[in-house]
């Protein structure tokens, strides 16, 4: 029996951890247990199909809509699970996020005191908040509304050296003059103020909002924090391409344009002349007839045969399957010359990481990763080579194990990560003496 989500209380576990992936296309509720040593097993999943009008460009637009799909997924998680989990973390995403990484020089006036709590603090709140004014400047600027408010969302130090001497935290160092490399991350506050609503709705207990991006960049990592991991992250859902960039396991950056699954779905529709599920379809089957040697999605099981007809029949016709092409041809252009831009910003970098990470529901449409894999899109970007294409799994991502009998492929990465986000935030939260969880306080927002 199925048991609506919140009533299954008594059997609620204090280490289990709730992530919720509100995409364009898909909510994705993931329930996780914390074990020893902060590894997770995964106990149950849920998705969710939206409705058209549910989101916009990565962010909701219908609060009730939304809120209604979430109880859904999450009932299936908890089902499936035996468990309710009320700790979460929650992603968000879109071209309005803006995620930068700054290089601060900092002299200080006396070289041969140790640098404190609360120098530290000092030098991130200034950097916070330099780097929170052109965040709100920017958004004003693409909203034409000068009143708008920004939050910080995620923070993060990417390197740090005291007089050339690179160090993993500086308190306790003494030295003159402090390099600090740091990743800030800022939305509109409208975005965020939906997603708490919808959590308060749903009673969940909101720990973290993370940029998509980064999130799946700490899943990547996993509890090594020391990792040298390099890469290109890119989540491509249905409404928009966020893109990390990763050098030596700290983020750079991160980038957001806003064109993802569901723009090819509507070419297809616009071109060939047909609804969007329709549409949807057929280019789902359009891409899982490419053979180029490259992971394709895979094939999706329609119980209405007529319909899987209808869908075959215009892939049949040569008139509208070169239409279908055209279609995601053309889109396919627009999107690569998207990702193309959006790596020319990382200016920090002497060279672009080699390797190229895909994960989101978008990303196994096969035509992104033949481009991505095989065109000379990168030759005007600072690689040193071709760069490599992996379509993430869940046996990439390290220390999170997937107990359930659901394949969790690529679309679930970024659930994954917030699962790990929300584990950071709960270990800075605790009373710990440490350099690391000292130096990690202070970057809460």
């Amino acid at each position: 029996m199925n048991i609506p989500h919140g009533l299954k209380t008594e059997n609620e576990m204090p280490e289990t951890l709730l992530a919720l992936d509100i995409g364009t296309e898909y909510i994705k509720a993931v329930i996780a247990e914390r074990q020893e040593g902060d590894n997770l097993i995964i106990r149950g999943v849920g998705k969710e199909h939206q409705a058209m009008g549910n989101m916009y460009a990565g962010a909701i637009a219908d609060i009730p809509a939304v809120i209604a799909a979430c109880e859904r997924a999450l009932s299936r998680a908890e089902n499936m699970a035996g468990v309710v989990a009320k700790t979460c973390s929650v992603g968000i995403a879109g071209e309005l996020i803006k995620g930068n990484t700054k290089t601060v020089r900092y002299r200080r006036k006396d070289g041969n005191k140790p640098i404190s709590d609360q120098e530290m603090q000092l030098i991130i709140k200034r950097v916070q908040d330099k780097a929170e004014e052109q965040a709100r400047e920017e958004v004003a600027l693409e909203t034409d509304n000068p009143d708008v408010e920004v939050r910080l969302i995620n923070s993060a130090i990417v390197s740090l050296s005291i007089d050339g001497y690179k160090v993993s935290n500086p308190i306790g160092f003494k030295g003159s003059e402090l390099v600090l490399q740091f990743y800030t991350a800022f939305a509109p506050l409208v975005h965020i103020s939906a997603i708490e609503k919808v959590c308060a709705e749903l009673n969940l207990d909101l720990v973290a909002v993370a940029v998509e991006p980064f999130a799946v960049c700490r899943a990547c990592l996993g509890n090594n924090l020391d990792s040298n991991l390099s890469a290109i992250v890119m989540d491509i859902g249905g409404g928009t391409t966020d893109i990390a960039v990763v050098d030596n396991g700290g983020v750079e950056g991160t980038k957001m344009f806003g064109i993802g699954g569901r723009s090819f779905t509507h070419q297809v529709a616009s071109k060939v002349g047909l609804d969007f599920d329709t549409a949807e379809l057929v280019k789902i089957q359009y891409s899982g007839l490419l053979s180029n040697g490259l992971q394709t999605l895979k094939t999706l099981t329609v119980s209405d045969a007529e319909r899987m007809n209808e869908v075959q029949n215009i892939l049949n016709v040569p008139d509208r399957m070169k239409k279908v092409e055209k279609a995601i041809a053309d889109n396919t252009e627009v999107w690569v010359s998207g990702v193309g831009l959006a790596l020319s910003d990382f200016s920090l970098l002497e060279a672009l990481p080699n390797k190229i990470l895909l994960c989101g529901g978008g990303a196994g449409l096969s035509t992104l990763q033949e481009a991505l894999a095989t065109s000379d899109w990168y030759e005007e970007l600072p690689f040193a080579r071709r760069p490599v294409i992996h379509l993430l799994d869940d046996v990439d991502i390290p220390d999170i194990q997937n107990a359930t009998e659901i394949d969790l492929d690529y679309s679930f990465i970024t659930a994954f990560g917030l699962l790990r986000v929300t584990v950071d935030t709960l270990n800075s939260e605790e009373e710990e003496t440490g350099l690391r969880a000292k130096l990690a306080k202070l970057l809460q927002n």
